[in-house]
This record gives C-alpha cells, sequence and structure tokens, in this order.
C-alpha cells in the first residue's frame, strides 16, 4: 500500500515537472552584458586595497608589492579597455553613479576636501580616515 501510494506521489511529481507550460515560467532577469567585467573589475580594487594594507603591515617586501602591484594594474586596466569596448560595440552608456551630494548640515561640519596633518596627502572629498597613511584626519 504504502509502496503504491509512494509510487504515486513521485508519477505525479514526474507528470507535473515535464508538462510545465513555457508560458507559466517567469521570464529570467536580465544580465547586464558588462556585469561580470564590473564584477571584476570591484574584485581587483579590493584586491589592490588589500595589497597596499598589507604592505604597510609589512607583510610584503617591496619588491612584492611592485610586482603585484603592476599585475593588478595591467588587469585592470585590461578590464577597463573590455568594459570600454564593450559599452561601444552595444550602445551602451558608462555605468558610472555620480556622487552623492552631501546635506547642508554635513557640508557645515566638514570642509569640502581634506588633506592628512601626519603625511600632507590631501584629497577630493572630506575623509575620517587618511587614504594614504591610514590615520585618523582630526
Amino acid at each position: 500500500m504504502i509502496v503504491a501510494l509512494a509510487a504515486i506521489l513521485v508519477l505525479g511529481a514526474l507528470m507535473f515537472t515535464l508538462f510545465v507550460r513555457e508560458k507559466d515560467v517567469p521570464e529570467p532577469v536580465p544580465v547586464s552584458p558588462v556585469q561580470h567585467l564590473e564584477d571584476r573589475k570591484q574584485a581587483i580594487y579590493d584586491n589592490l586595497r588589500d595589497l597596499q594594507f598589507e604592505y604597510r603591515l609589512g607583510k610584503l617586501s617591496d619588491e612584492d608589492y611592485q610586482q603585484t602591484k603592476r599585475a593588478l594594474q595591467k588587469e585592470l586596466a585590461g578590464v577597463l579597455a573590455a568594459i570600454e569596448e564593450t559599452t561601444k560595440k552595444l550602445g551602451l552608456k558608462p555605468t558610472r553613479v555620480p556622487p552623492k551630494p552631501a546635506s547642508p548640515k554635513q557640508a557645515a561640519i566638514r570642509p569640502k576636501g581634506t588633506t592628512c596633518p601626519h603625511c600632507g596627502a590631501s584629497f577630493p572629498q572630506s575623509l575620517k580616515y587618511c587614504g594614504e597613511c591610514g590615520r585618523a584626519i582630526a
């Protein structure tokens, strides 16, 4: 009895799966033709940031840092060129997100632009921490 019930259940599931109408299946979400390149670009930027962090901690020698940095920059240049070529070929607009404007309250708190008092690096936007030396900016 149980075997017959299990066989009917399996047969029903099989029939349901095989005879699904095409109109009942939802359309797949369209993916950007350059999405995989954008993902790769973001991964390379993350790797460059991690590489710089490890170098500053002293985990890498100067030679290893420079060699790896050059390799990542070369790979990034290839990815950026592929993104540009693909967007031109398909007639797409570049996917650049404009910076979010600061609210008047935030603009009053922090002046536009930042200069690190420790290493002297200057940045066009206001930052809490220096992008070069990593120290807090007062």
